[in-house]
């Protein structure tokens, strides 16, 4: 007979929604998850869902980072504030810290003390300005084995989770001025 532990893993992995969010509880027990980093936290329910597997199935104490703009985002976004994030994510046991601001500016500000990190999950709302300065910052935050998904509009207009490959993220994170154009885009040449 299965416990109700065990029942709950099914039920986030297998029946939960939002369904593309099951993807990320099965990676966490797949992988013994114990640190993650959240790029834009909509709501907290799936933070403490993602800590839940992480502390199940991770091995250790889960450590959580969550980025947001949290009261500085515009009137029209829905949101939560960083007190009630604080409060909810403290309840579940897991070391928290929540870090206010854009991509840019808060990894930029916090990147060094969050290496070992194991699963990066950047939400469909943030800024690509700031998330494009970012990216330049993930790599040093990552455990070897890290996973980066990306949250993205699917074309039915729901959410769906895309596995970030090696190569696509040290493109992404490369300076500028030595970015390889991806295979998708054109590239200008000058007239001679």
């Amino acid at each position: 007979m299965l416990s109700v532990r065990a029942l709950r893993y099914w039920y986030l992995a297998y029946g939960s929604q939002p369904r593309h969010e099951r993807l990320l509880y099965r990676s966490i027990r797949q992988h013994r998850v114990q640190r993650i980093l959240e790029l834009g936290l909509a709501s907290t329910e799936r933070a403490c869902r993602l800590i839940e597997v992480a502390a199940r199935y991770g091995g250790g104490r889960v450590s959580y980072t969550g980025i947001d703009l949290f009261e500085l985002r515009s009137g029209d976004s829905s949101g939560v504030s960083l007190k009630l994030a604080h409060r909810r994510l403290s309840a579940s046991g897991a070391r928290v810290r929540l870090v206010p601001g854009d991509p840019y500016s808060a990894l930029s500000a916090v990147a060094n003390s969050l290496s070992g990190t194991d699963l990066v999950i950047v939400s469909a709302d943030q800024d690509r300005e700031a998330l494009a300065k970012a990216w330049f910052y993930l790599p040093r935050v990552l455990a070897p084995s890290a996973a980066v998904y990306l949250e993205q509009p699917a074309a039915d207009g729901s959410l769906g989770l895309r596995l970030l490959p090696a190569d696509e993220l040290a493109r992404l994170a490369a300076p500028p001025h030595r970015r390889r154009p991806s295979s998708t885009s054109t590239s200008i040449r000058p007239l001679h």
